[in-house]
């Protein structure tokens, strides 16, 4: 039988307006892939497909984050694939503009779609944990 725990209300919340900024922002990418390359004044990519694929994956995650934010305990595994996918991206860009690949202005791409969320998921994931170790 599902239980439902009381979740604090700033958790769904934040779980909402993560899912619906991922689903703008995907929109965003996948309508007009070349905009925010002009923005931040990088090249256009030649392959704005690959792009677009990356927008569609980000809105996919935001219906994810949106159905989650009724029920966090439930839907930890949402939360915790989203909080890995928001700790491994600012990984990559440090990664490759430290090589030189990826100038540090992409890094704006991770403080909007990534560290702004790192910290309120990880507390909603230890949350959902320790209600989980209760039951």
């Amino acid at each position: 039988m599902n239980r439902v725990v009381p979740v604090p209300v700033w958790m769904k919340i934040t779980l909402k307006l993560a899912g619906i900024y991922n689903i703008l922002w995907g929109t965003w990418i996948v309508l007009f892939p070349h905009h925010f390359f002009d923005l931040v004044g990088m090249v256009q990519p030649n392959y704005p497909g690959i792009w677009q694929s990356v927008g569609m994956i980000v809105g996919v995650y935001g219906l994810g984050y949106y159905i989650a934010a009724f029920d966090p305990v439930r839907h930890y595994p949402i939360i915790l694939v989203g909080f890995l996918g928001k700790l491994f991206g600012p990984v990559g860009l440090v990664l490759y503009a430290w090589r030189g690949e990826l100038p540090w202005v992409f890094g704006w791409v991770n403080v909007t779609n990534d560290l702004i969320w790192l910290v309120p998921f990880a507390i909603i994931l230890y949350y959902s944990w320790k209600q989980e170790s209760k039951a």
